[in-house]
């Protein structure tokens, strides 16, 4: 197979890396932040105690500590990056919890503390279809003029029955209202899945997995559901009506939803991993990169990549 056109080296999938390094021509990395922002599905607007998967640092295990003001948390994640990049670029990602649930006002206060910072050429917004207001989005569309801005939103299904079981919020109609307010400003946006929900068999996955690439979207990022302790989904665990998926099982799965992907989608993540001490399982996916180095190694071995499958259907 020739060179894969939107990554490097082995890569046959459309990496955030080179996404990055064609943008701007130099290392950027995301530095993390947890500005405080609670969620919907937690504070009893929508519901209590959030989707049933969602650790107590609201899915941003590795952001900054909420006890330190934003640039004091932007400057310590971003030295301990520097031990394995020493040049670079940032791109400030707002990760934990719901980034835009809160007052217009208030947003760009904690938005706009970041972009100050030197070397900040970008930002990366965690957050829920259903957190998108008008007032917001216009905001959002006038920094979408002068940064380089990413907006990231949950869907982990587009199965209504699975986001019920794992109390999501909100239906697949409402995530589509979201992405559309989004287009309409021509912010970049990326999508988030999850493998692995109860319930759902593989032609369940697939079928999330084409919708996103149909959706007109930016990205994707793909994560395995990973249970965390004291959570909703480690008592399912433990009563035995949810079953992990195996290490194979996935990567394989995985490998079929990127050859259904257009070419030009960028594959922000390919898999998820919580923190050691707090993860009940799958245990294997600590290892991280042996996961990542075996599904390169499975889409050259059927000598795929990522789009392969649309080809024969355009």
């Amino acid at each position: 197979m020739k060179k894969f056109e939107y990554a490097f080296d082995n890569k046959r999938y459309h990496t955030w890396n080179y996404y990055l390094k064609k943008t701007f021509g130099e290392k950027v990395f995301k530095v993390s932040i947890n500005a405080g922002f609670t969620c919907p599905n937690i504070d009893g607007t929508i519901s209590h105690g959030g989707c049933t998967y969602c650790s107590k640092e609201g899915s941003g295990d590795f952001a900054g500590n909420p006890k330190d003001d934003l640039i004091d948390q932007f400057y310590k994640i971003k030295e301990m990056m520097h031990k394995k990049w020493h040049n670079a670029k940032y791109i400030g990602y707002f990760q934990a919890f719901t980034n835009t649930y809160a007052n217009v006002d208030v947003l760009k206060e904690k938005y706009e503390t970041i972009l100050e910072l030197d070397d900040v050429i970008g930002l990366s917004i965690s957050t829920r279809p259903d957190c998108l207001p008008d007032d917001v989005v216009e905001y959002l569309g006038e920094l979408n003029k002068r940064t380089n801005l990413w907006v990231e939103l949950g869907l982990q299904t587009i199965h209504d029955g699975t986001s019920k079981i794992i109390n999501r919020g909100h239906d697949y109609k409402e995530f589509l209202e979201g992405v559309e307010k989004l287009k309409s400003k021509n912010i970049k946006t990326v999508v988030h899945i999850i493998n692995g929900l109860p319930g759902e068999d593989y032609n369940m996955m697939m079928e999330t997995a084409k919708a996103v690439g149909e959706m007109g979207v930016d990205g994707i990022k793909i994560h395995l559901l990973h249970v965390i302790y004291d959570t909703p989904m480690e008592k399912m665990l433990k009563n035995g009506s949810l079953k992990l998926m195996e290490k194979d099982e996935y990567i394989n799965l995985v490998c079929d939803q990127l050859e259904i992907l257009p070419k030009e989608m960028i594959i922000h993540r390919l898999t998820g991993d919580g923190k050691r001490d707090e993860l009940a399982g799958p245990l294997w996916s600590l290892k991280k990169w042996e996961v990542l180095n075996q599904i390169d190694d499975t889409l050259k071995s059927r000598d795929s990549y990522q789009g392969k499958k649309l080809e024969h259907t355009q």
